[in-house]
């Protein structure tokens, strides 16, 4: 049902196919083929598509190691609502990988994170504001 909704295009779908290769249910685990529909729900509007192929980049997993194309994944996903993407990107903004380390930034990511109900950006947050 998956692949049939991503092939009518259906960004979910296409969300729900790489998440079922990523993991390895219904189908052979396949990271290759989990990034290429993690890029197809993205590139269709889906923020966890967009978050979890950032989450691939930044730790190489099924595509290349690319901390500048994590943070812009992260930055899609966390426009786009996905609390993870908004956690993630302050992360990338403490520590300076992908982007020039700003503590402003990375308090500002991590709010939105706890905005979103996301716990680990609330207590990113206020470990940061304690500096």
């Amino acid at each position: 049902m998956y692949r049939k909704a991503c092939d009518g295009g259906d960004a979910s779908g296409c969300y729900g196919l790489g998440w079922m290769y990523d993991n390895g249910k219904g189908v052979t685990k396949d990271i290759f083929q989990a990034a290429a529909f993690y890029r197809k729900a993205c590139d269709g509007g889906d923020a966890g598509g967009c978050y979890n192929l950032g989450w691939m980049y930044a730790n190489g997993a099924g595509v290349t190691k690319d901390y500048v194309q994590a943070v812009a994944l992260f930055r899609k996903a966390c426009d786009g609502g996905n609390a993870l993407g908004c956690n993630n990107l302050g992360v990338r903004y403490a520590n300076g990988k992908g982007v020039k380390q700003s503590n402003t930034d990375a308090l500002n990511y991590f709010g939105k994170a706890c905005d979103l109900k996301n716990q680990e950006g609330c207590e990113n947050y206020a470990r940061m504001k304690k500096r």
